[in-house]
């Protein structure tokens, strides 16, 4: 049994993980950079160790420091959180070779998961569907040339170490290909430190789906239903949603069956996520698997009832997974909005100052996971991302109006917020009617620009 769990991360997914173990009676221990003294998860934790400075290499990317603060706290565990050092496989075995759990997949699932083109060749294999593309890593520029004959226009050029939308690069035409190949290379090579890429045709205006999957030491692999997650901006995520509603049922079937032959094909223990695009003709196609919590893990919990991180952290302990694929349950309508300190009208630049007053909504579904507080510093140094409003209801249209009714009523005095451009969404006539893709937020932007 674990008793005792160091969290390397800062934000609201150290508050969330705090509040998990405390509800599993395990003691926590925080770790944080100089600056972040006064963060919330320092004042939550049981315990709480400076592992730095504010820059990142030197606290929340510092494995030496970070498993030395385990060690010295005799934390038995380590949950990474997402982001930082969550998929990282070096870290996972340091670890290991410490005897401390680390509460996520193995180092090698980690690795092969976490390299696109490998993973994507895994996936070929476990016959789970993906975008034509090349064969492989496209190593020099010939080999585009000959590899975009293959695949046709328009392509996308991937960074096979990537994620989050850098090193990626669209190409609609045989003269764009050396400059977007080229481009996409060095900003893999600056944001990742590998300058691998690979090719896949580029399905415009897709939908972006994923399908949330546990998995124990045992063999056993569940599904807990899927999460839309179309509404973005440059790749980054801004409201999710659950379960997608309209979606014929043979393809939702598909969906799961798919998402866990292909986490069983990786013999993938603890919580996962299967990231699919799906086109108009509802045809799916796989693009990566998270190996970590996700930001919007708290609408699938809302619809299921199934506390995620909990379950990650009796996984990790080895033992069997205590619900069953006929045990989930899919209830009613979850939406998440991601409350940014940016302003949306400067191009989303950072917003950073002293939180001045603070309002947060409450009511029936409706939950708040968030690491403010009143006088609370926000500080230029890390993610933008200040809450998640969460809400909950029978159905799409009251979770929606619930969502506005939310949006309306949070006051952040302090700090520039995306709120009112999250409350445009709400009310933009494709996201209201369902029928939204993932260039939703880019056809909201050139609106305003004409406006």
């Amino acid at each position: 049994m674990i008793n005792k769990v160091l969290i390397a991360n800062r934000g609201e997914i150290a508050v969330r993980i705090i509040r998990a173990c405390r509800e599993l009676n395990i003691k926590t221990v925080a770790i944080y950079s100089t600056v972040d003294k006064e963060s919330l998860h320092v004042m939550l934790a049981d315990e709480a160790v400076c592992v730095g400075d504010h820059r990142l290499e030197n606290s929340y990317l510092n494995q030496t420091a970070i498993l030395q603060a385990a060690l010295n706290t005799q934390a038995q565990a380590i949950h990474p959180g997402f982001g930082f050092l969550s998929e990282n496989a070096e870290f996972v075995r340091a670890c290991e070779q410490l005897d401390i759990q680390f509460i996520g997949p193995s180092a090698g699932v980690i690795e092969l998961m976490g390299d696109k083109a490998n993973a994507r060749q895994k996936m070929i294999e476990a016959n789970v569907p993906v975008v034509k593309g090349s064969d492989g890593l496209v190593d020099t520029f010939e080999d585009a040339i000959e590899a975009a004959k293959e695949i046709g226009f328009p392509l996308l050029i991937k960074a096979s170490a990537g994620g989050g939308g850098k090193g990626m690069r669209a190409c609609f035409n045989q003269d764009e290909l050396y400059d977007a190949y080229h481009q996409a290379k060095q900003e893999a090579q600056n944001a990742f430190g590998n300058g691998d890429v690979y090719m896949e045709y580029f399905v415009q205006s897709p939908r972006h789906i994923e399908v949330q999957v546990l998995g124990d030491s045992f063999g056993h692999v569940i599904h807990l239903n899927e999460r839309e997650c179309s509404v973005q901006r440059n790749n980054q995520k801004m409201i999710e949603e659950a379960p997608v509603q309209n979606l014929k049922n043979e393809t939702r079937s598909r969906l799961y069956e798919v998402a866990v032959r292909a986490a069983q094909a990786v013999n993938y223990v603890s919580a996962g996520t299967l990231e699919f695009i799906m086109d108009h003709e509802e045809n799916f196609f796989f693009i990566e698997m998270n190996t970590r919590i996700q930001v919007e893990h708290p609408v699938t919990e809302m619809i299921t009832g199934i506390d995620i991180v909990k379950e990650q952290i009796k996984i990790a302990e080895e033992r069997p997974l205590e619900i069953q694929q006929i045990d989930v349950e899919r209830k009613g309508h979850s939406l998440e909005i991601r409350i940014n300190a940016e302003n949306p009208i400067e191009n989303f630049k950072p917003s950073v100052g002293k939180i001045n007053s603070l309002h947060f909504p409450g009511g029936n579904g409706v939950r708040i996971d968030s690491f403010l507080y009143q006088n609370y510093t926000v500080l230029p140094f890390y993610d933008s991302m200040l809450a998640k409003l969460i809400t909950y209801a029978p159905s799409r249209d009251e979770a929606m109006e619930k969502s506005i009714r939310c949006l309306e009523e949070i006051d952040i005095d302090g700090v520039d917020t995306n709120i009112e451009f999250q409350l445009d969404i709400l009310l933009n006539e494709s996201f209201q009617d369902n029928v939204y893709t993932t260039s939703l937020v880019k056809d909201i932007l050139k609106e305003m620009k004409h406006v």
